[in-house]
């Protein structure tokens, strides 16, 4: 059974478990000090053209966490968007870790902050009975599956350092975005201003993993122990940074993001057959929004599961992968008609 409901469901990328299967020999140091991270770190400042240093962490929530934690005390305060995973889906992970407050500034309709609407929340500095504002925080792609473009971060990046602020950005699938724009990872990270970033690796074909880039070298002086202090810190570190080699080497993110967005298009003029399907949001990466027929749930479901949005409305979230294949959007349309 394949499933629309998350890029997470997907199995693991063959160039994956070779990467692992090969990285399984021997013995090697421990906590990141073997030479497999040491090259992989090395890759990562020459795809990035950047002189950054890179702390792998198990899971997005935990790369979220370490990026915040590493540029804010306890009474600072984020800015996100409504939407946004860190404020929305890691529970209260952030807020417990990190103790800062969470300000959710509405998105517009695709999704994404505005320099405007970040503006207005721009108060009250040096008050100390308000919450300091210490980053800016956005996500690529947007949790509507939509995009920053590179124009867009660095006005965002402009505005969080013109009032010393840091950028960060959740980067689950920023190999799609990438992909999508047809541009380099570069463009929409170091190059754009963004101080900090959490790479996500399993949702694009990873077994487990995930990196938090540091672009900022303000952001260094706490940030090792702080990796260690939210339990993030892999004694087998290589075997994700293995993997994050092969996901670099030669593209690989490129061909297999841009097969999954591929795949988002086609199901999205699959669906444009059907009256009843009403798209919300426009598709530009690998997910799709659209409402349909509440009684549609249950038996699609069955065999194709999807993610209920907002129930009130009807929306659902449909997200391909890298192992999304073409048939699989055929035998879905052609359950969509039999109902």
């Amino acid at each position: 059974m394949k499933s629309f409901a998350s890029d997470n469901y997907a199995g693991v990328l063959p160039e994956m478990m070779e990467a692992l299967h090969n990285t399984n020999t021997g013995h090697a140091r421990s906590y990141g000090a073997d030479d497999i991270t040491k090259r992989t770190t090395e890759l990562m400042r020459k795809v990035f053209a950047a002189d950054l240093s890179v702390y792998f962490v198990f899971n997005g929530t935990g790369a979220n966490v370490l990026s915040i934690s590493s540029a804010t005390q306890s009474y600072n305060s984020i800015l996100c968007s409504d939407t946004s995973h860190i404020y929305c889906d890691e529970s209260s992970a952030p807020e417990t870790f990190t103790g800062c407050r969470y300000f959710a500034i509405p998105a517009n309709e695709h999704g994404k902050l505005t320099p405007d609407a970040i503006k207005e929340r721009l108060i009250r500095k040096g008050d100390v009975h308000y919450a300091q504002t210490a980053m800016i925080s956005i996500t690529q792609t947007t949790e509507y599956g939509t995009l920053y473009t590179p124009e867009e971060i660095k006005a965002i990046s402009d505005l969080a350092h013109e009032h010393g602020l840091y950028l960060h950005m959740d980067g689950s699938r920023f190999f799609n975005a990438a992909a999508a724009l047809g541009c380099e990872l570069k463009d929409i990270s170091s190059a754009a201003g963004v101080d900090i970033l959490s790479l996500g690796g399993t949702k694009a074909g990873m077994m487990y993993g995930e990196a938090v880039i540091v672009f900022n070298k303000e952001l260094e002086k706490h940030i090792a122990f702080k990796h260690k202090q939210v339990m993030q810190l892999a004694s087998k570190t290589r075997f994700i940074a293995a993997q994050f080699e092969a996901m670099l080497t030669n593209e690989l993110w490129r061909k297999t993001a841009a097969h999954a967005n591929g795949m988002a298009q086609l199901l999205h003029s699959a669906l444009s057959t059907f009256a009843d399907v009403k798209f919300t949001r426009p598709v530009q990466a690998n997910a799709l929004f659209a409402e349909i027929p509440r009684h549609w749930y249950e038996p699609l479901q069955q065999h194709f599961p999807f993610y209920v949005w907002k129930d009130s409305t009807h929306e659902v979230r449909m997200m391909c992968s890298w192992d999304t294949e073409e048939e699989d959007i055929a035998r879905f349309k052609e359950a969509i008609s039999k109902l």
